[in-house]
């Protein structure tokens, strides 16, 4: 578990200087080889030169405003919970305004580097930018493996939007959970790692053999790998918005609605 507060801030690219976006690993190392969720916080006004990435990675705007496109491309500022996804080697800018300015990163492949825009190829991946407005939101009426209270109806449960993977495999997937004011209940992975992301809203993790939670802010991050099935017990006193990364698929128990 990795509340906001206690995130270790480092230099997303040391070559920008003090001006550059900083990063703070959530989950694994961005500079290893493997897959990381790390977040980013941009400076105030920051926009980038033309620049390419040497991996795909995947974005969800935590707070203040972000753009990401192509550097021609009209502006379009995400808030938060909206979501996009940069291909590796497509020429692109980023900006951010607002306050906060934070997003959650994941990628498939690490290390994660920023290399100019002469170094452009393309692996036949195309970019996706969703603004939180056009997010597809389904609720228990209609999506699996959303289990609700007794006497709780589907529009007052939880919703999930899916974002990418196949939700119902056992290769990693992932999607935006939204849980309602006064839920309490659990997430549940059939596989073997469950990572949750706080995008907003606040949300106190209940762990095993204690009284007392956790409260985590958005930004925050908890975790659960082992090679059985995960199960994170939570409950949120108003609506909370959380990114759900699983292997395999995920089940949302409500067991009050207080």
């Amino acid at each position: 578990m990795v509340p906001a507060s206690e995130v270790r801030w480092g230099a997303l690219n040391p070559a920008r200087g003090a001006q550059g976006p900083r990063a703070a690993d959530l989950w694994g190392d961005r500079t290893g080889s493997g897959a990381t969720g790390f977040l980013v916080r941009f400076a105030e006004g920051f926009a980038s030169p033309p620049h390419i990435h040497n991996t795909t990675y995947r974005g969800v705007v935590i707070e203040g405003l972000i753009h990401n496109d192509d550097p021609d491309a009209a502006e379009l500022w995400m808030p938060a919970g909206s979501y996009w996804t940069q291909p590796a080697g497509e020429v692109h800018i980023t900006a951010a305004e607002g306050e906060g300015r934070l997003a959650y990163i994941e990628i498939q492949h690490g290390p994660y580097l920023v290399q100019p825009a002469e170094e452009a190829s393309d692996n036949g991946e195309r970019a996706v930018n969703i603004h939180a407005s056009n997010m597809v939101w389904l609720d228990a009426s209609s999506a699996a493996g959303l289990n609700l209270s007794s006497g709780v109806s589907p529009a007052e449960g939880p919703r999930v939007s899916y974002l990418w993977g196949d939700p119902q495999d056992r290769d990693p997937s992932a999607r935006l959970v939204a849980l309602p004011a006064g839920f309490a209940g659990a997430l549940q992975a059939d596989g073997p790692s469950l990572r949750v992301v706080v995008v907003e809203g606040r949300t106190q993790i209940q762990q095993t053999g204690t009284a007392d939670g956790s409260t985590l802010d958005p930004g925050s991050y908890v975790g659960s790998v082992r090679a059985s099935a995960q199960r994170i017990a939570l409950a949120t006193d108003r609506a909370c918005l959380l990114y759900v990364r699983t292997e395999g698929a995920l089940s949302v128990v409500q067991t009050a609605h207080r």
